[in-house]
């Protein structure tokens, strides 16, 4: 990511993390959650919210051959996070 993009990922990202410790959820769900915002912006070199839904679905399909089921059920968690 270039560096102004990675600044504003690095903001949203910490917010995320906010909102989930405010939401009072697990530990491990907000693992999960922030890991999955993480996979998608390393796997498209870019803030989520700049990913369209057709390279969502992509992502996530490739997902299924790559990591286990729970992983891919929880992944498409991240696009209500991010506002779609």
């Amino acid at each position: 990511m270039r560096s102004e993009d990675q600044n504003r990922f690095d903001r949203q990202y910490q917010k995320h993390l906010t909102a989930l410790k405010l939401h009072n959820l697990a530990d491990s769900t907000c693992d999960a959650y922030a890991r999955a915002v993480r996979r998608v912006a390393a796997a498209f070199d870019r803030c989520p919210d700049e990913i369209s839904d057709e390279q969502y679905h992509q992502h996530f399909l490739s997902l299924i051959d790559s990591h286990s089921w729970s992983t891919v059920r929880l992944d498409p968690a991240i696009v209500k996070i991010v506002g779609r």
